[in-house]
């Protein structure tokens, strides 16, 4: 299995078409947010992570989700899901933390597949307001 995307979205609709194929709309794809209040604020910014299975895997895997400050290198919130994604198919994981701004700056997502996959990196930067 490996990640194909991870994005952070205000949110995301599935849908069918004919085929049958699978449209995933995303919405509101972003990478940084003026806050809506001075620091410190906690967030909560939707993460998604398309990943695909080729047709000779298990269909299993673990996501690690590790989010980091880019500042000092700090982990400020951790999540771990199983992913299950059929065999020569595609599939999507929502992952959702609490991130705490003490200040201004940038949250790293480092997304990979079981323990020592390779590592997609999100940024997730806080700005002061406009």
């Amino acid at each position: 299995m490996e990640i194909v995307a991870a994005l952070f979205v205000e949110g995301l609709e599935m849908r069918q078409v004919p085929g049958p194929s699978t449209r995933i709309d995303l919405k509101g794809v972003m990478f940084s947010l003026a806050a809506p209040s001075p620091p410190p604020i906690t967030l909560d910014p939707h993460l998604v992570v398309i990943v695909r299975e080729d047709q000779e895997g298990s269909g299993q895997a673990s996501l690690v989700s590790e989010f980091v400050r880019q500042a000092d290198g700090e982990q400020v919130a951790r999540n771990v899901q199983m992913v299950a994604v059929a065999p020569g198919k595609f599939g999507r994981q929502l992952v959702k933390a609490e991130l705490e701004f003490a200040d201004y700056g940038t949250i790293e997502a480092r997304c990979r597949l079981n323990a020592d996959g390779h590592v997609t990196t999100v940024p997730f930067t806080l700005l002061p307001p406009a």
